[in-house]
């Protein structure tokens, strides 16, 4: 019985099975079951000791990237018979890519968890359903590949999440961490040809309870594999040291090597031994100046390129420094996804990245939660972002849980593993200026564990600091790290008057520490909002360096309708038993990389360039810690509803790193009123990640005052009939209903407009303050209010029509009058809106009127904030000028439907189509068109789901409620904040 479990069964059933010796007394036998190898928490066994990523050297290499064959199991008790070189039939297993996920290709789907894990916790057991991938790849060696020459090196960059490997039947070892590296000496089993690489990988293991990382779970091979020829006298490992001197411009550098050899910098002149250091004057590298000096370490057996870069990363004085200087980190939180690959991201891909972050400013990465693909290590340090590398580990789950009960991170059964993890990290990529601090994981809450990990960091690598922020103590890390604190605390923090510690000790090395938000400004949909005030805070507070914005990239996979039409799909669209929908969609940039206005808005909030208008001079401040201005150009021109009225070169002097230059306005002809300067700081030339032209910072500001919009003339007076009433270009039914305006059906009157579609941030998933701003909508029925007509009255050349609105159920509401009058050509329409009752509980969405037009009308024209949406607490990147788009374009397409497309400091809005249209005009009011209502906008949960209907629904909004970022962290400003207060407002429509 033992042995045919054994041939078929090699996993918890099998492998690991013990059967008790019956007892004497001949009662019942029994079976102990012990775990499988895959539910062992130790690390991985049979590799070799970890090293620098070295696949760039001449010695030979074979990429076995391709189609493998690949047999699925739903679960693990299979077989191990198919890693036997022969008498194998895999004649009818399928062809699977590597790198790739098998449930992209067929074989299960992928399933979305942010915290809770997909499988009971119970450390370190996972499901008997455990889903399994075979692969098995026939290969030859080239005919110069040396076999007896040096040793060769199978390398994995990539598995999730464990995995057994063997070469022609011989078993090389098992691996887990699915973000790092492994590889396996197969010197001894390797042939010139018809090699039989056979790889195991199980979904779920022990590890698994280290990477519950609010990520889609995508197993397989998704990183390269390769096999590398290590020559006799080649490289085992090597560390390049290169410091630089902030005060005497010198650069000291030693490569360590085993074995010794020598380090040639041709620009340098250095041609020197493996371990001999050399002190010379050198160009330091930043994010801002990536300067890399190129060579090779060179050793009897192999030449390594080298691509060195001289920069001291230092905590002085509570600061974070960089050469000296403090970095205040504008950044972003990078998961790695592609929405038809997931994580198995091309090198395009990852240069996509780099170039679209450094596009928009963006000066800094955290690698969450996990280490990235190395290539993308490689493009930080060319292209210049400071780097924060990540541990390949994250427990969050155990919080559900009896608050962190059996944490892996406070087990000593893992220790072994989360060292082993931290330390793979360290060795691949201790190589890279752009990494400047080592971070040791991801909400993976206290425990004893992360001292062993922050040990053996500070032991091998004392150059960079350590970051770990889910304890508040601090107790082994350097710095104090924080997610979503609000805009109070971080003030309070950077006063150093945040709340004590019960440790004195502790508490006093906290206050003493930098301070940086590893995670903030959730950009989830619509928002984040907030983003200028926690740019002050870092500004006006040292001690306050900035953070990362959670996240890069919204993780949707592409999808279709049963009739072909492209959805972003989100968690519980693939069927998984528990899910956390679309908050997995939570980026800067939309899943095909387009970015959001989100992007824009905080590409417009960390501009290295401030532009502003001071004492009647033109203010250039350089924000840059390193570099002056003299790549820049910079222009002007004056613009007169939005047109160019006249346009020059900004002569700017030099402006040194940190600061500020006054320069005197343009002589022009004229400022005619209403008029607008706009100076653009522009690339003068081409750069690495961006071409001449390529705009690095703006600012707008008032020439001339505008004129107030003139009183309506010639009011012509109402006429009423049995049927109508007709005023000016304007009719009414007999309830003082707006039906026509000149030619143009209006297909529903204005009517007073309080709700708006809740956003991610009105939801609130996970606010601790309160109920939701949507919540408190829903509550006071803002989203179903009803609609009365109490009087209408002429008065004068005034129509007076007096309504009340209120949602049902409640005993408050809102009076509202509108006063209409008229010349021949146009209808101004006065609102005064009067709150009953007591609303002093909630704020309000919006505060404005709607009316229905005809769908045939097709595009939007205005004068105002643009080209993008634009909200209260989300408007510093939107410029004025005169804008077009189709109605469609107007829409932002959040993965998500909810609000979104208003356009706000509106003086004139036309809409228009083949037949006419309506001309809007007032003093800045919010403008946004659609084919759907919002009621119909918030029941959508995919963009799919907004099908146009018969009307363009048109909002006039005289305010608007915030954005605020609540869908994780702080909600919307006071100042943003709309409370029912009584208010007026107007504007004038006309027909075209």
């Amino acid at each position: 019985m033992y042995s045919l479990f054994s041939s078929i069964l090699p996993s918890r059933l099998a492998q690991n099975t013990m059967i008790a010796r019956p007892p004497q007394d001949d009662g019942p036998h029994k079976v102990t079951y012990h775990p499988a190898e895959f539910e062992d928490p130790k690390p991985g066994r049979g590799a070799i000791k970890p090293r620098s990523w070295n696949v760039h050297s001449d010695s030979d290499k074979l990429s076995l990237n391709g189609d493998w064959k690949f047999r699925f199991s739903p679960a693990a008790a299979v077989s191990e018979e198919f890693a036997q070189p022969k008498g194998v039939s895999d004649a009818s297993w399928e062809l699977m890519p590597v790198p790739s996920h098998w449930v992209l290709h067929g074989h299960g789907q992928p399933a979305y968890q942010n915290v809770q894990f997909p499988f009971p916790v119970d450390p370190p057991f996972v499901p008997d359903e455990n889903p399994t991938g075979d692969y098995r790849l026939t290969f030859d060696l080239p005919k110069s590949w040396a076999l007896d020459a040096g040793s060769t090196l199978l390398r994995f960059d990539g598995i999730e999440s464990w995995a057994k490997v063997w070469l022609n039947g011989t078993e090389l070892g098992t691996t887990s961490g699915s973000r790092l590296p492994t590889e396996f000496d197969i010197t001894q089993s390797l042939k010139q040809s018809n090699n039989v690489l056979a790889v195991r990988v199980h979904q779920w293991s022990a590890a698994s309870y280290l990477e519950d990382q609010d990520q889609w779970w995508l197993p397989g091979i998704f990183r390269e594999v390769q096999i590398l020829h290590r020559p006799v006298g080649s490289v085992v490992d090597y560390w390049v040291h290169s410091s630089y001197d902030h005060k005497t411009g010198k650069g000291t550098l030693r490569v360590d090597c085993t074995p010794s050899g020598k380090v040639v910098i041709p620009e340098l002149g250095i041609d020197i031994e493996t371990g001999v250091e050399k002190v010379i004057s050198v160009d330091a590298w930043t994010a801002e100046t990536p300067k890399l000096y190129k060579g090779h370490l060179i050793t009897t057996g192999e030449k390594v390129p080298l691509s060195i870069g001289f920069r001291t990363v230092a905590i002085e004085d509570g600061l974070i420094k960089v050469n000296g200087e403090r970095i205040l980190f504008q950044g972003v939180n990078r998961h790695e996804f592609h929405p038809d690959q997931g994580r198995a991201v091309t090198e395009e891909v990852m240069l996509q990245d780099v170039l679209l972050m450094k596009q928009h400013n963006i000066n800094a990465v955290r690698t969450s939660h996990y280490p990235p693909h190395p290539h993308f290590l490689d493009l930080c340090d060319e292209y210049g972002l400071w780097v924060i590398d990540e541990c390949d580990l994250e427990t969050h789950g155990f919080d559900e849980v009896n608050k962190w009960e059996r944490n892996p991170t406070d087990d000593p059964t893992y220790k072994d593993a989360l060292v082993n993890r931290v330390e793979r990290m360290v060795e691949r990529d201790k190589n890279h200026p752009a990494i400047i601090i080592w971070s040791m994981g991801n909400e993976a809450g206290k425990g004893s564990n992360l001292g062993h990990m922050t040990n053996w960091v500070r032991k091998r690598d004392p150059s960079r600091p350590i970051h770990y922020e889910h304890d508040w103590s601090c107790q082994y890390v350097d710095m104090y790290s924080r997610m979503y604190p609000s805009h109070e605390e971080v003030e309070l923090i950077g006063q150093q008057k945040e709340d004590p510690l019960e440790d004195s000790k502790l508490d006093e090395r906290r206050r003493a520490m930098p301070f940086i938000m590893c995670e903030y400004g959730h950009a989830m949909g619509n928002g984040p909002g907030g983003l200028l005030e926690y740019r002050n805070l870092f500004e006006k507070y040292p001690r306050c360096q900035g953070g990362f914005i959670w996240e890069w990239i919204d993780h949707g996979f592409l999808k279709k309708t049963e009739d072909g039409r492209p959805y972003w799909a989100y968690g519980g669209d693939f069927g998984e038993e528990v899910h956390d929908g679309n908050f997995i969609c939570d980026g800067l940039i939309f899943p095909d990389r387009k970015p959001s206005p989100g992007l824009l808005e905080f590409t417009k909030v960390i501009e290295p360039v401030r532009i502003t208008l001071q004492d009647g001079r033109i203010s250039v401040h350089n924000l840059y810690n390193f570099v002056d201005l003299s790549a820049l150009n910079f222009t002007w021109r004056l613009e007169s509803d939005g047109e160019v009225v006249e346009r020059g070169t900004l002569e700017v002097p030099t402006v040194k790193a940190g600061k500020t230059v006054l320069v005197d306005l343009p002589k022009v002809k004229d400022t005619p009123k209403g008029s607008l300067w706009f100076v653009s700081a522009t690339l003068k030339s081409d750069t690495l990640w961006a071409k001449a032209g390529h705009e690095i910072a703006w600012g707008q500001f008032a020439a001339a005052a505008r004129p107030a919009p003139p009183s309506p003339t010639r009011l012509v007076a109402p006429e009423a009939t049995s049927e109508s009433i007709t005023l000016g270009p304007a009719e009414f039914d007999l309830r003082g209903q707006l039906i026509k305006l000149g030619k143009l059906d209006v297909t529903e009157g204005l009517k007073l407009d309080l709700w708006r579609a809740m956003t991610d941030n009105d939801h609130a998933y996970f606010t601790e303050a309160g109920p939701s701003n949507g919540k408190a909508w829903e509550k006071a029925g803002l989203h179903r209010v009803h609609h009365r007509v109490n009087s209408v009255v002429v008065d004068g050349d005034s129509l007076v029509v007096s309504t009340f609105a209120a949602p049902a159920v409640t005993n408050r509401g809102f009076d509202t009058v509108y006063r209409y009058t008229a010349t021949e050509d146009s209808l101004t329409v006065d609102v005064d809106v009067k709150p009953r009752g007591d609303w002093s509980d909630i704020s309000l969405p919006r505060v404005g009127v709607r009316l229905g037009l005809p769908k045939s009308l097709e595009s939007v024209s205005w004068l105002g904030l643009g080209p993008h949406e634009t909200y209260p607490d989300t408007r510093l990147a939107g410029r004025v000028g005169k804008y077009d788009f189709a109605i469609d374009e107007m829409q932002t397409p959040y993965v998500f439907p909810q609000e979104n497309g208003a356009r706000s400091d509106v003086h004139w809005a036309e809409i228009t189509g083949p037949k006419g249209g309506l001309r809007v005009e007032g003093s800045e009011f919010i403008f946004t068109a659609r084919r759907w209502t919002s009621n119909q906008l918030h029941a959508a949960k995919h963009t799919v789901d907004l099908q146009a209907g018969d009307n363009v629904w048109v909002n006039i909004d005289h305010k608007f409620g915030g954005i605020g970022t609540a869908s994780c962290g702080p909600g919307v400003l006071p100042q943003y904040q709309l409370r029912a207060e009584p208010t007026r407002f107007s504007f004038t429509l006309k027909t075209l």
